[in-house]
């Protein structure tokens, strides 16, 4: 018999043609984490990434959590509320950085580095222009997954920790202003608003995101004139559709942004830059001709601030005055609220978490979300942002292409 008639035979074999149960696709098991929460070593910084609420959701769901003593204190949660929660306590920090997962608020300093471990998943923010090339080259060494808060994608291309911190700043932005505006020694004694009989405040917001579209909200609600400044006009129709109200705007031209000024009583500079450098810039000749006992919100401050006056400062020391002008910096505005804002964050991460032990791990979790995959920086050693790696002449490997030969 030829070759080509014993495979027919062989082929036509009781069984092997009848049809076979459908293969199903494995699916991997859940994941269990421990869940590492250590203490902000920045005064400044008073958040925390996972309120007790969050923590008692994962206990529930098969997690450990482990953070040091007094983490939360600064954000008004006791250590009674987090063990309740089923949180251990523990006043080593080296324990806590044992753990298979670490959330915290501020990237993690030099002593802090040395504690991270190969494969740790490391959740932060990073602020690259606080940090240099050495940095990223010795995070790079110790081979974690790190995130970034900043730089996290939601599935409509929008940044949802980055907008929920913008709205709370946006909002605290216009009560900080109002505070120092009544002051007798910052401001003028002025209650930031408008009343029967007496002229409203003039509140000038340059930028037209996130911040700007809260603050705009909190100030017209409290009475205020609001005007808006912003190079894009796009932008400044898009928030003009999203509030309830009419508001004044205009283009970043010199001379209308400078009678605004001189008429302004508060100013918020919320103009964010992609790149990390704001491209408003005010300078110090406009300050001098703004009324004494102003106030200046500026916001931009984390990228080198909008005003040419304008020099961080701090939640101990926050204001200053040039030319009779109050100036307030502080970076994390945020940190002026931490109850608030940790519960913004932590409403998110702990969603995170939650998805990421169901996928299996931080591997199949970012194949599977792929937006989320944009907030990594750091990728078992490989440097995975295309923005650090050019700023600081660093070797850039594609986060998809590593990926794609895992599975």
């Amino acid at each position: 018999m030829t070759e080509k008639g014993k495979s027919y035979l062989k082929l036509s074999e009781k069984g092997s043609l009848l049809p076979l149960e459908e293969t199903l696709e494995r699916v991997p098991s859940r994941k269990k984490f421990v869940i590492g929460i250590p203490r902000e070593k920045d005064e400044n910084e008073r958040r925390i990434a996972l309120v007790p609420n969050a923590v008692d959701l994962l206990v529930q769901n098969g997690h450990q959590v482990i953070m040091e003593e007094n983490a939360g204190k600064a954000a008004h949660f006791s250590d009674e509320l987090y063990a309740a929660a089923g949180a251990t306590i523990t006043s080593a920090a080296d324990e806590v950085w044992q753990a298979d997962v670490i959330v915290k608020i501020e990237a993690p300093d030099e002593q802090e580095q040395e504690l991270v471990r190969k494969s740790q998943v490391l959740f932060s923010a990073l602020m690259p222009q606080s940090n240099n090339g050495a940095y990223f080259k010795k995070m790079m060494a110790k081979k974690p997954v790190a995130v970034a808060y900043e730089w996290i994608k939601d599935k409509t291309g929008a940044f949802p920790l980055v907008r929920s911190m913008s709205e709370i700043i946006g909002n605290a932005s216009v009560m900080i202003a109002a505070e120092y505006l009544s002051s007798p020694k910052y401001g003028k004694g002025v209650m930031l608003g408008g009343f029967p009989g007496i002229r409203p405040s003039e509140v000038v917001i340059i930028g037209s995101g996130t911040v700007a579209e809260y603050a705009a909200r909190t100030a017209y609600g409290m009475g205020a004139l609001v005007k808006i400044f912003d190079d894009s006009v796009y932008k400044m129709r898009d928030l003009q559709n999203k509030l309830d109200f009419r508001i004044s705007s205009s283009v970043l031209q010199p001379v209308l942004l400078q009678k605004a000024l001189r008429e302004a009583d508060v100013v918020i500079a919320a103009k964010h830059s992609s790149n990390g450098h704001p491209s408003c810039f005010i300078h110090e000749e406009m300050v001098k001709q703004m009324k004494r006992g102003a106030v200046i919100v500026d916001v931009s401050i984390d990228q080198g601030g909008c005003f040419e006056t304008s020099r961080p400062t701090s939640h101990q020391h926050p204001v200053y005055q040039e030319y009779g002008v109050t100036h307030y910096c502080v970076p994390n505005i945020a940190s002026k609220v931490p109850h608030t804002a940790s519960y913004s964050l932590s409403n998110y991460l702990a969603g995170v978490l939650l998805r990421m032990g169901e996928a299996g791990g931080i591997q199949r979790f970012i194949v599977q979300d792929a937006p989320f995959s944009h907030g990594i920086y750091v990728f078992y050693g490989a440097l995975t942002n295309k923005h650090i790696a050019d700023t600081f002449d660093l070797p850039f490997r594609d986060l998809n292409l590593l990926t794609s030969a895992l599975f």
